[in-house]
């Protein structure tokens, strides 16, 4: 691995405070997708992005944004590059960035299990917290039956208003594909959920 120079350091920076088109709550640094900024020898910037997902909307807009500011900062010819591998996952937001999400009133991602997995359960489209904790006392038993360690304590969705585990699954997609749209069952409000990938 290529340790960065002081410059690509701070190009890095730069690209990095571009706040996400869908998200402007978070920086792309925040959201996790930005890996790499080199410096050729011509002197031309070279800036990896990983999408959320493949065909995310947003990869043309953050791309015009991160040329946009590195320009004005005297980088004269800049290439941002998509980079697929490794694939990007809602491990990669910073814990600045769930804490903003929290704050700005979208649940964080969960974290994940010990072993890297999401776990994956197919079901009813209304799902209540008492439900998800159902599901994550079974993944407990599962993982303690395998030698692994269960996060089981993050699986219930918190309402990002009052902190509640008790939510419903309202929809599997809200404003944007990476987002299920919850509610609330003790203080009764919406709230998106940033899904785990």
């Amino acid at each position: 691995m290529v340790t960065a120079t002081a410059l690509e350091a701070e190009l890095l920076a730069l690209a990095g405070s571009v706040p996400d088109p869908e998200l402007p709550v978070l920086t792309l640094e925040e959201l996790g997708v930005l890996r790499a900024v080199h410096l050729t020898d011509t002197g031309a910037v070279e800036v990896e992005l990983t999408p959320t997902y493949t065909g995310c909307p947003a990869v043309e807009a953050m791309s015009t944004d991160i040329e946009r500011i590195l320009r004005e900062h005297g980088v004269r010819e800049v290439t941002v590059r998509t980079v697929l591998t490794p694939a990007w996952s809602t491990d990669d937001i910073t814990a600045e960035g769930r804490r903003k999400l929290r704050e700005f009133g979208i649940a964080p991602p969960r974290v994940r299990q010990a072993g890297g997995q999401v776990p994956l359960t197919l079901g009813p489209t209304r799902t209540t917290g008492s439900e998800a904790v159902s599901e994550a006392v079974s993944e407990a038993v599962s993982a303690a039956a395998s030698g692994g360690e269960s996060e089981g304590e993050h699986a219930a969705v918190h309402c990002p208003h009052c902190g509640s585990a008790d939510t419903e699954l309202l929809s599997r997609f809200s404003s944007t594909a990476c987002k299920a749209l919850r509610r609330c069952l003790a203080c009764r409000e919406p709230f998106d959920h940033f899904k785990e990938l």
